[in-house]
């Protein structure tokens, strides 16, 4: 365990945020960033794709105000972990259990910090598809936040077909590190105004998610890989198979969601006993970097389902 850099300059934290490399089992290098502070146990986040530490540092403030610490880390081929593709602006992965090895050395990480035992996870987009399966595993929380979790990508129905045949042909005949269709090296905020996109109706937000890519380049990466979107569908599909589990859950999608499948989940939180799905009209995919009264109501749900 070894320092690592947390560009305090675009991350808009709270003070006292320290970061490490970790080693996974595997020889893989991911990055790990924690707050210690509060009583009340820590919240674990769970980033999604393209995601990075410093992203999530307003975050980090409000579960710091509500009196918790908190972790969170650079998924394995983004951020500053390592990159599993020779072209590093390719958003790629071998297996999506590759992502649990991750998980078990975070967990060992926050331990390591010596902060208190995890109370609770956000997971987020990819991060809601990890954290489920990280559950299935045996993930030692009790209570679990899902942010537009990604349970399913939603593909537009004409272009289901084609999809399918692409991920499930492509990474047979050498094209698994290929970017997928309709995608390049580009990071999405970098290169879509803010008019029209598909993450966030904050414009001083989204702004803001393009600063700190200007900032530091070196953070980004930009579409994902043909075997990235194989193995997400496979995935997707096994979870939805599963019966939810045990842990209590708070689910938010936006009303006006357009990266992850609605439909998928409806379906899992319709199955989930002790699940609570809240639509949130007028938020977009980043839920919790959305316009002020979307968060507002976000974090007032949050602190309700923590306090019961």
């Amino acid at each position: 365990m070894t320092d690592a850099p947390l560009f305090n300059d675009i991350a808009r934290a709270p003070k006292g945020g320290i970061a490490q490399w970790r080693t996974c089992e595997d020889g893989v290098r991911i990055r790990v960033a924690t707050w210690k502070k509060g009583t009340k146990g820590t919240i674990l986040i769970f980033p999604g794709r393209t995601e990075f530490i410093e992203k999530y540092g307003p975050t980090v403030q409000y579960i710091l105000d509500m009196g918790y610490s908190a972790a969170v880390l650079d998924w394995r081929g983004q951020g500053l972990a390592d990159r599993i593709a020779a072209n590093h602006q390719l958003g790629h992965i071998k297996h999506f259990h590759d992502f649990q090895r991750d998980v078990a050395e975070f967990l060992r990480a926050v331990q390591d910090a010596g902060l208190p035992d995890a109370h609770a996870l956000i997971g987020h987009s990819m991060g809601g598809t990890i954290a489920l399966r990280a559950l299935h595993n045996g993930l030692p929380v009790e209570n679990v936040i899902f942010s537009a979790p990604m349970w399913g990508i939603y593909v537009a129905p004409l272009l289901r077909l084609p999809a399918k045949l692409i991920t499930d042909i492509g990474p047979l005949i050498g094209l698994a590190k290929r970017f997928s269709p309709n995608t390049n090296p580009d990071n999405y905020v970098q290169v879509n105004p803010f008019e029209g996109n598909v993450l966030t109706n904050d414009a001083k937000t989204y702004h803001w998610l393009t600063e700190q890519l200007n900032a530091h380049p070196e953070l980004g990466i930009g579409g994902p890989s043909i075997n990235w979107l194989h193995q997400a569908f496979v995935e997707c599909a096994k979870l939805r198979r599963l019966p939810p589990p045990k842990q209590k859950c708070l689910c938010m999608l936006g009303g006006e969601e357009a990266i992850v499948s609605p439909k998928a989940i409806n379906r899992i939180m319709a199955n989930w006993p002790n699940g609570k799905l809240v639509n949130i009209d007028g938020a977009q995919h980043e839920i919790l970097m959305e316009e002020q009264h979307v968060l507002d109501l976000a974090w007032d749900e949050i602190n309700r389902f923590l306090a019961t």
